[in-house]
């Protein structure tokens, strides 16, 4: 079998072709990466007048610090629940969608829709629907008997931003899961059906397991969305409050650096953001992969 090679005809073109994207990546990731990674070893004054090199007690003092600890605490929480809420209820729809024969491109491309939102409008749309005063599902709860009010009540605050969060990404995580169901062999699960095993049997013993690249692909992504993506629906919905119980890591280091100014304390929470998401990321190469089925 020959494999097919693109010739160029001068040798410097694929650089040429390469060095836009090099650029791109150098100007707007790795010089802010770096530049933070300095500035995570500094103190600075708010005019940047005075910086001391100071090495890690940027570091010391956000270990020792209770409201970081906390911040820490509420972004675990807030990313395990987007990231389950948001993968679980996107792969129900793409099962429901695709065992329709006739109108699943119409709810696809409906699905698909809010994907096309931006994150700080998803946290608009969420905040009018859930305000206190005006909201449309604060009134329907209400009537229930449920006094919503997430201005002061963290665990409300804690559930409108995940929701919006994961509002926000069904839209994704529907596009990926319906093109994997697609490409599952219908045969294997006609032959199951046959050996006599019922719609669930099939699903969770033929059906998820082939999808696992997908919900491994998914899982990262997700993970990684919830650390990184989501301050614009926090900053459009609570903006950290109340009382700090929506701040989590990645708008803790915009409230401390542009807000409070403190330029170094808000470059190490940012390293240390990255590191985390490097961490798990490797964890889940390391030892979830292992379960995948290709």
């Amino acid at each position: 079998m020959q494999t097919k090679r693109t010739i160029f005809p001068n040798k410097w073109l694929p650089y040429a072709l390469l060095a836009p994207q090099l650029a791109i990546t150098l100007i707007f990731f790795i010089w802010p990466a770096l530049q933070a990674a300095k500035s995570s070893f500094e103190r600075e004054d708010p005019f940047g007048f005075r910086t001391t090199f100071i090495w890690f007690d940027n570091y010391a003092r956000l270990f020792a610090d209770p409201m970081y600890l906390n911040s820490l605490w509420r972004t675990l929480i807030f990313a395990v629940l987007v990231t389950v809420i948001a993968m679980g209820v996107s792969l129900v729809l793409a099962v429901a969608v695709n065992r329709l024969l006739r109108a699943s491109r119409i709810y696809t491309t409906l699905l698909v829709w809010p994907y096309a939102v931006a994150p700080v409008v998803a946290g608009i749309l969420w905040w009018f629907m859930f305000n206190p005063s005006i909201g449309i599902l604060s009134y329907v709860l209400g009537q229930l008997g449920v006094s919503w009010n997430h201005r002061v009540n963290a665990d409300q605050a804690m559930i409108l931003i995940v929701l919006a969060a994961s509002w926000k990404q069904i839209s994704y995580n529907f596009l990926f899961f319906v093109a994997g169901l697609q490409s599952v062999p219908a045969s294997l699960s006609e032959a199951a059906a046959i050996d006599g095993a019922g719609p669930l049997k099939r699903f969770f013993t033929i059906v998820f397991p082939l999808l696992s690249p997908t919900t491994f692909f998914l899982l990262i992504v997700n993970i990684n969305y919830a650390m990184f993506d989501t301050f614009g629906v926090i900053d459009a919905t609570t903006s950290g409050g109340p009382a700090q119980s929506t701040n989590i890591l990645v708008y803790k280091v915009y409230a401390d650096g542009f807000l409070g100014l403190n330029i170094g304390s808000s470059s190490a929470q940012s390293v240390l953001l990255m590191l985390i998401v490097i961490v798990l990321t490797v964890i889940q190469f390391r030892y979830v992969e292992r379960r995948v089925q290709y």
